[in-house]
């Protein structure tokens, strides 16, 4: 049974209530932070029903599975009950695990000795495809953990504020989004200190930008989502957020590359009459491209698309040595710098 992370406390809740905890849970997502706290809510069920021990198992490339199916059959001599824990890290579990994933859905604990908590990382397609995953998610309380994004982390940081009877306005949840932005666990203690400074009350601005570090952790692969939105303030807080943690430019060249070119390619196709969501589907664009996307190709003309490239195949000679590539066309020589602006470059004056 699929749940969502915000329905699995009245699960919970209602399970204990009833004495009738399920045998098997799984919790998949890519966010550490609601990841743990979605397994210490299911942990801290079982012991309040009476699951006193608790092993860990964690899978990696010589995992013992008949080890793990000995002893997640074996009575504890110590405590009546107990709960094993799971961890899949990769999503992978390899053939044995496949067979051993697969055997568990289809025959789960019939008593009530034993609760198997599974781990994976956020269902991508090939999980999704693999033999034992339907099986699995139909037999299980399925938890699933949708990625926090940026557009909705100010009203994330809202709700944890609230939990701890505080509030803040718009402008400071804004400054601490742009902070903490694909950093969650920072974002939990960020909040946390916040609680400890000023329990209890509103905050202003200013209480939050002395308390609030630079935490955030740029994505490489994220920066097309702050150009395709024209966002210009991010693309560049982006931009110099992983110049500082000493990203490798060529990738986040290539990066710009490829999505300048995928532009390109569905700017023709559409333009030849073939259907926007055919083409986003041939491309395997999805999530927040596919929502971001469209807009940018109907605002720029194939003439600035081109551009876009060629002065991007010229940033990618220049910072591979050949400068003269960058004067050509009228570059400061300053990769970065030149990024930059050939980012803001395709966004709307506003």
């Amino acid at each position: 049974m699929l749940l969502k992370a915000d329905a699995l406390a009245a699960h919970l809740s209602s399970a204990i209530s009833k004495n009738a905890l399920a045998p098997l849970y799984v919790v998949a997502g890519h966010e550490a932070l609601l990841q743990m706290e979605a397994c210490d809510a299911i942990r801290h069920a079982a012991r309040k029903a009476g699951y006193s021990e608790r092993e860990v198992h964690s899978v990696s490339p010589k995992f013992d599975w008949d080890h793990f199916a000995a002893a997640s059959g074996s009575l504890s001599l110590f405590a009546d009950k107990k709960i094993i824990e799971l961890r899949i890290p990769t999503g992978k579990p390899g053939k044995e695990g496949s067979a051993m994933l697969q055997q568990m859905a289809q025959s789960p604990v019939r008593d009530d000795s034993t609760v198997l908590l599974i781990t994976l990382p956020q269902p991508d397609r090939d999980m999704k495809a693999a033999k034992w995953f339907a099986p699995l998610q139909e037999a299980a309380i399925f938890v699933t953990l949708d990625t926090i994004e940026r557009p909705a982390l100010p009203a994330w940081i809202q709700a944890r504020l609230r939990q701890q009877q505080q509030t803040a306005p718009r402008e400071a949840l804004q400054f601490i989004a742009d902070r903490v932005e694909g950093n969650l666990l920072a974002a939990h203690q960020e909040i946390q200190k916040l609680g400890l400074l000023y329990p209890t009350r509103e905050l202003t601005l200013e209480e939050v930008q002395d308390a609030v570090l630079n935490v955030a952790r740029y994505d490489v692969f994220k920066l097309s989502e702050a150009l395709l939105a024209a966002d210009a303030a991010r693309y560049a807080r982006m931009l110099y957020g992983l110049q500082a943690e000493g990203e490798a430019l060529p990738l986040v060249l290539w990066t710009m590359a490829e999505e300048l070119r995928t532009l390109w390619r569905v700017k023709c196709a559409t333009e030849s009459g073939q259907a926007m969501s055919s083409i986003l589907r041939e491309l395997r664009v999805w999530g927040a491209r596919e929502r971001l996307l469209p807009g940018m190709v109907q605002r720029l003309s194939r003439a600035q698309l081109a551009e876009a490239i060629r002065r991007c195949a010229a940033l990618d000679k220049a910072a591979k040595g050949l400068p003269q590539a960058a004067q050509r066309e009228s570059m400061t020589g300053e990769p970065w710098v030149d990024l930059l602006a050939l980012g803001l470059s395709l966004m709307p004056l506003r």
